[in-house]
């Protein structure tokens, strides 16, 4: 059985046709203006917001959610068709008959990023007011996290492609001052470096497929290409949507552009969980989803996101299984799962909204995991090692439970929330594509093996601490929020109740037409959990029923050794763009020094060279000169006399 390309699931493709904004929902600008203004405040205000800025910045995250949750219960009460609004603040980009303006789009699928965006980024920013209560330049970090929150929102509100490249940038540029806010220690330095050059390579992708969008309709709106790209050629639309997931592949660290994700985690846990949870990783999933339109006439691309989806699930999975560090775990979890949502994105109509699904009861669970993370290595004096836990569950009990909750979600504990959104993409997996409903079956059991390891080596089995540890539980600044999160987590599969969601987003990713399936949904619930019950039961029996050393041993497997490297994904990078292309530069350079260089020194030489032979007849002897019209005489003479004689 084969990946073969996928037609769409049934159901038509939405056009995007907002209406005029409004009321309430002409004030979605202030979404953005909030944390951005915030942002301003404390970079232009310098030291004399100190005292006071994390509380500005956390404030403004949290009036943003505020504002998010009025238009979303004003939203609620209105109909299918007027669901979508649209703002133009004023026009961007005029050339002749030609006009791109600053658009902003309102609709169920940018109000859910809304809603996630702000409410897990106040969760974040409150967290951080003890995370990093220490740190002298708290402020500028405060700063960092509302333009951050400000970047990704521009993202989700765009009404246009070009609006939605800005947002992304400004989430680019957000990530490399977060990843390398400790820029003092060369490791986190160097990550945010890796982070901002292969998101650069994937930003390329986008940027190229909203100049043929350009070139194509004559627009990159949503509304003017969803209208006409029924009529444009297949190949067209596939090189877009190609160029689109080349694009989501860096953001969302999906295979080949994932090596900076498990780097990103030198930067403080805050930023891993707002990275992983409520921005960066999500913009690929989103631009995938909002270019449905592009996708479903696209079936080539639409199949070449899944093969994308399938690979990384199972190698962030298999990374998530050998590492140590439990921060890095977490990353490969997140590589995992975004895994999931793409697959769910690439199975068209059926799959969008179980895509969106995850991503947010995600959001839920990593949130919390890593803020669990941050609250572990706060107890533990920053220590990463996972090897150096053991019985924590005593010393940090609040900490335990809400990460435990957590980490039932994530492997799709009956009843918690990745059971149902997690489940719903591996059954839809099953029914449109088996082969990668296989694939997504495996990751499920995989995930149980390296999320029942975490858990006990970090939690369980035997107390490997350094003498000077002394573990203890974080203050309530900081685990107020993990509560929140814990129980999000538990009840968030509430969305798919009567598939609230599903029809919540039918009207921007279409609905899928019913089918009748020969196994009933239960068998899959069923067929599901006992593979993740098989990965919990071998991580049991092989780690915690032994003694865990504080050690790494060194005699192991080579596919445990190609995980602690990450599946080698440097390695990989190294041989297949890094080395070739500095021997292009290093090429290049040669050239350059020897051909060219050469070329016009050698001339400038050979000139000048010319010039000082013939400088010496310019002497000013009179002598040398009337020796010098003697010899052209007696040489003319001569001349003469050959051809007389001849």
């Amino acid at each position: 059985m084969t990946f073969l390309p996928m037609a769409a699931s049934g159901g038509e493709v939405p056009v995007v046709e907002p209406i005029a904004a409004t009321g309430a929902f002409s004030l979605m600008w202030l979404l953005i203006a909030l944390p951005l203004a915030g942002a301003v405040v404390l970079l232009l205000g310098g030291r004399a917001t100190d005292r006071w800025g994390h509380l500005l910045g956390t404030a403004t995250s949290f009036a943003s959610f505020g504002l998010g949750v009025y238009l979303f219960v004003e939203m609620l009460g209105l109909g299918e068709e007027e669901r979508q609004h649209g703002l133009r603040l004023f026009d961007w980009i005029t050339a002749g008959s030609f006009t791109v303006g600053f658009d902003l789009l309102l609709d169920p699928l940018s109000i859910l990023f809304v809603l996630l965006i702000t409410g897990v980024g106040s969760l974040i920013h409150l967290y951080s007011i003890g995370y990093m209560a220490h740190d002298e330049r708290r402020r500028r970090f405060f700063a960092y996290l509302n333009l951050f929150v400000a970047a990704m929102l521009m993202l989700v509100l765009a009404g246009d492609f070009l609006g939605v490249f800005l947002g992304w940038e400004g989430v680019g540029l957000a990530s490399y001052l977060l990843i390398g806010f400790w820029q003092h220690k060369p490791s986190a330095a160097a990550a945010a470096k890796k982070a901002f050059v292969i998101n650069r390579v994937g930003d390329m992708g986008l940027s190229l497929a909203i100049m043929l969008m350009f070139v194509t309709f004559g627009t990159s709106s949503f509304a003017g290409v969803s209208a006409v790209a029924g009529e444009a050629s297949e190949t067209t639309l596939t090189i877009i949507g190609l160029l689109l997931l080349l694009g989501a592949c860096g953001k969302s660290a999906q295979v080949p552009l994932q090596a900076w994700l498990l780097d990103a985690m030198e930067g403080p846990t805050p930023v891993s969980a707002l990275i992983h949870a409520a921005t960066m990783v999500t913009a690929g999933v989103y631009l995938v989803v909002r270019a449905n339109f592009i996708f479903e006439n696209a079936p080539v691309a639409q199949t070449v996101v899944v093969v994308v989806a399938c690979v990384t699930l199972i190698w962030g999975a298999v990374i998530g299984c050998a590492r140590d560090d439990i921060k890095k775990v977490l990353a490969g979890s997140t590589m995992s799962q975004i895994g999931y949502m793409m697959l769910g994105a690439g199975l068209g109509v059926a799959g969008y909204a179980y895509a969106i699904f995850h991503l947010i009861t995600h959001g839920f669970f990593k949130a919390n995991m890593f803020l669990g993370a941050g609250s572990v290595m706060h107890g533990m004096d920053d220590e990463v090692d996972m090897r150096r836990y053991g019985a924590l569950r005593r010393a940090m009990p609040v900490t335990f439970i809400t990460f435990g909750l957590g980490y039932l979600a994530i492997i799709g504990f009956p009843f918690f929330s990745g059971f149902f959104s997690k489940d719903r993409i591996i059954e839809t997996a099953l029914l449109e594509n088996p082969v990668a409903g296989v694939a997504a079956l495996i990751g499920a059991g995989v995930t149980g093996f390296y999320m029942t390891r975490l858990m006990l080596m970090t939690y369980f089995t035997n107390k490997r601490w350094a003498e000077q540890a002394h573990p203890h539980e974080s203050p309530a600044v900081m685990t107020v929020p993990l509560v929140v999160l814990a129980t999000l987590s538990v009840v968030g599969g509430v969305l798919i109740l009567g598939d609230w969601i599903k029809y919540w987003l039918a009207p921007v990713v279409g609905e899928a037409e019913e089918h009748s399936t020969p196994v009933p949904p239960i068998v899959f619930s069923i067929v599901i959990t006992v593979v993740v019950a098989i990965g919990v039961a071998l991580a049991v029996f092989l780690v915690g029923r032994r003694d865990v050393p504080r050690e790494a041993p060194s005699d192991v497997s080579p596919l445990t050794r190609a995980a602690r490297a990450d599946l080698y994904g440097d390695a990989i990078n190294e041989g297949l763009v890094v080395g070739p292309g500095r021997v292009l530069v290093e090429s290049v350079t040669v050239t350059d020094a020897k051909v060219v260089d050469g070329l016009v020194e050698g001339t400038s030489y050979g000139i000048g060279g010319l010039s000082g032979r013939l400088r010496r007849f310019q002497n000013g002897f009179v002598r040398s000169y009337a020796a010098a019209v003697l010899l052209g005489v007696l040489l003319v003479v001569g001349a003469l006399l050959v051809v007389t004689l001849a």
